[in-house]
């Protein structure tokens, strides 16, 4: 007889994300006004500060918001590879036809948009950032999505939960392949060798979290050291825990649990304090009208719904995958657009696109209004779609009572 899959990990990814978005919302904002504010210049001398230590052996002394963006953000990314880990073993995309149907749409959502982003950015200086409106922010999109409640379909929000994840490591891979500068080649040989011993371990039936982490902190630091970004170690080592499908909690669902509260609750805002903090100026509103923002709000805001209800339709139609229970087009059209918002994401990609200091500072503006924009629209839009059905339940309703009179 088969054993029920344990779904207690998952319940709670789902709820602490959902809060985890209004907490991430609420720093962004704090972040905005420290610095249009008076304090605004020493929180950024803040973040610009030294901490650590180094000598000719050992390298470990970064600013404050390096070990935010390359130390916690590793964190982070290592919460998003269990996830993606878990739902391939035992979740939405543990079968091809499970997982289809993300998979296409989430395809879809990275395609289109870098592809609109190219058109209005090729062969320009601001060409690199044609990964920035790819991303997703599952705490945003599903902490909207939650708002609505009992309003939109249950299967919805596992469906916007599943394509997030692929729509992640489709960002993660992209990280990996097109923002790594120069290469070490003897820090990838050490990296290689941890990775190795990680999944021997894992081969081995080694269980204990212990024997895990701590060589992946030894992971992290070759990999940072080799020319790759930090925060693929997290990836990595998540992918080496030991996992299983049955209801007995693994280390990969021990570690979920763990981590997931303090990823949403504290590393993520602490992320969007430390990467909104943008000081209005007028010119910024010239860089919204630039090819950079334009390639940027048209990607997420436009881009988005299209490519995952175009790859979505081209997926049930070859019969390679079907909709979501009691879900229609037009919800898929609406979840399209909340998959618009790339907040966290799409900004760690800007910060590795762009040297130029007022690129990056275009790009998050853009990125915060074109979030802002598809995570409005969204919501209205399937609060919209959830009146019309109460309003053809109510008529059927009368017709039905003024028939039976």
């Amino acid at each position: 007889m088969a054993q029920a899959i344990n779904l207690k990990p998952f319940r709670d990814f789902f709820r602490s994300e959902q809060i985890g978005g209004i907490i991430l919302i609420f720093s962004v904002f704090v972040s905005l006004s420290i610095a249009n504010s008076a304090v605004g210049v020493g929180f950024e001398n803040l973040l610009d500060v030294k901490l650590g230590y180094s000598s000719s052996s050992l390298d470990l002394e970064y600013s404050l918001s390096q070990w935010i963006n390359d130390g916690l953000m590793a964190i982070f990314f290592l919460l998003i590879g269990l996830e993606i880990k878990r739902e391939i073993i035992e979740g939405e995309l543990s079968s091809p036809r499970k997982a289809s149907m993300p998979i296409f749409a989430a395809i879809g959502g990275m395609f289109l948009p870098a592809g609109i982003y190219f058109i209005f950015n090729s062969n320009l200086e601001t060409t690199s950032g044609w990964g920035i409106p790819m991303a997703t922010d599952i705490a945003f999109a599903l902490g909207i999505l939650s708002l609505l409640g009992k309003r939109v379909p249950a299967s919805l929000k596992v469906f916007l939960a599943a394509l997030a994840i692929v729509d992640d490591l489709g960002a993660i891979l992209v990280i990996a392949i097109f923002y790594t500068n120069e290469l070490h080649w003897l820090q990838l040989l050490y990296s290689a060798g941890i990775l190795a011993l990680l999944i021997g371990m894992n081969y081995w039936g080694v269980k204990r979290l212990f024997f895990y982490i701590i060589p992946g902190l030894f992971l992290w630091y070759f990999i940072h050291h080799s020319g790759i970004h930090a925060t693929i170690a997290g990836v990595l080592l998540a992918l080496t825990i030991p996992s299983n499908p049955v209801k007995k909690t693994s280390p990969l669902e021990h570690l979920e649990h763990l981590i997931v509260r303090p990823v949403n609750f504290l590393i993520m805002p602490i992320f969007a304090l430390a990467n909104t903090n943008i000081r209005f100026e007028n010119k910024m509103l010239d860089g919204l009208t630039s090819p950079l923002g334009l390639g940027i709000i048209f990607g997420l805001v436009i881009g988005k719904p299209l490519g995952v209800t175009l790859f979505s339709w081209i997926a049930v139609k070859s019969g390679l995958a079907t909709l979501p229970s009691r879900a229609s087009w037009k919800h898929i059209f609406g979840l399209g657009l909340l998959a618009g918002i790339g907040f966290t994401m799409s900004i760690f990609i800007a910060l590795l696109s762009f040297s130029n200091p007022d690129h990056k500072i275009e790009a998050k503006f853009s990125i915060l209004l074109a979030s802002i924009l598809a995570g409005v629209s969204g919501f209205i839009f399937l609060l919209s779609l959830n009146k019309k059905r109460k309003r053809r339940i109510r008529k059927a309703r009368i017709s039905s009572q003024r028939k039976i009179a």
